[in-house]
């Protein structure tokens, strides 16, 4: 099944694009932050909700984890 018709995993998508896409803008900005429009301007806003809102991000990664490796 597509992770687009699964609400818990588009949920796993959608974190882990934050997620990868916040940390390689820390290694290499200048990859993200050349173009904002477009598909890689996805990644820089993907990018930007990582680091503004780190906190919410990880609290959202530990509660999926603990519904993927406890609850499901």
């Amino acid at each position: 099944m597509s992770a687009l018709f699964n609400f818990q995993s588009l949920l796993s998508v959608l974190l882990l694009m934050i997620c990868t896409c916040a940390y390689i803008r820390s290694f290499a900005p200048s990859l993200l932050d050349r173009q904002k429009t477009g598909l890689v301007g996805t990644f820089w806003k993907m990018a930007r909700i990582g680091e503004r809102k780190s906190p919410w991000v990880a609290a959202a990664c530990v509660m999926m984890a603990v519904n993927v490796l406890f609850l499901s």
